[in-house]
């Protein structure tokens, strides 16, 4: 049976893991937050400097949260209401800059909201399933049965799920690590509780 082992929410300069304070900062900034929060974590990782937000906040949270196993078999399901918005306007804003027209290829890169998944994958070396899904609202239902599915069938011994929000300065994230062991049931009323926990 799955089991939800430990779960993270990151949203106004907060970061609360299982429901406990384990970061808070007085700058709710996200930009000046990620980078106090990245050096906290104290962790080199060049390449966070290059991230686009959104690629920031879902690395942050898979950090924490998958420091607390060694387990490198996780699949990753993520998913967001924006897609890659942030990073879109920022590269639309690029090329419709008559006196300054030059659509750089580091924004261009995050126009796509899976890279996330990428960088987490890549940072943890994670060879596994993932997907990333765009929807109007946190499908609680699909993303159970799928979870389940992947555990039950082998296709990973544990499942990192993730919902992020990030937009024009607004952030949150609310990530879940489900394996065969936890605290909490995998059902949909919990999952319902850490993903509308900022509401």
């Amino acid at each position: 049976m799955a089991k939800i082992s430990t779960h993270i929410e990151i949203f106004d300069g907060q970061v609360l893991l299982d429901d406990k304070p384990y970061f808070t900062s007085e700058n709710q900034d996200f930009k000046a937050f990620s980078k106090v929060l990245y050096q906290q974590l104290d962790i080199s990782y060049p390449k966070f400097y290059k991230m686009d937000n959104l690629c920031k906040l879902a690395f942050l949270a898979s950090e924490i949260i998958l420091q607390q196993t060694q387990e490198k078999d996780i699949a990753l399901i993520f998913g967001n209401k924006e897609g890659s918005l942030d990073s879109d306007l920022q590269h639309q804003a690029l090329i419709q800059d008559p006196e300054n027209y030059y659509p750089s290829p580091a924004v261009f890169v995050y126009t796509l909201p899976n890279i996330c998944i990428g960088e987490v994958s890549i940072r943890h070396q994670l060879l596994t399933e993932s997907m990333f899904l765009v929807a109007d609202e946190y499908p609680i239902g699909d993303i159970a049965d799928y979870t389940a599915y992947l555990l039950e069938q082998q296709k990973a011994k544990m499942v990192l799920c993730g919902w992020l929000k990030m937009h024009d300065n607004s952030y949150s994230a609310s990530f879940y690590l489900v394996s065969t062991s936890g605290s909490l049931a995998h059902n949909e009323k919990n999952i319902h509780d850490i993903v509308h926990k900022k509401a």
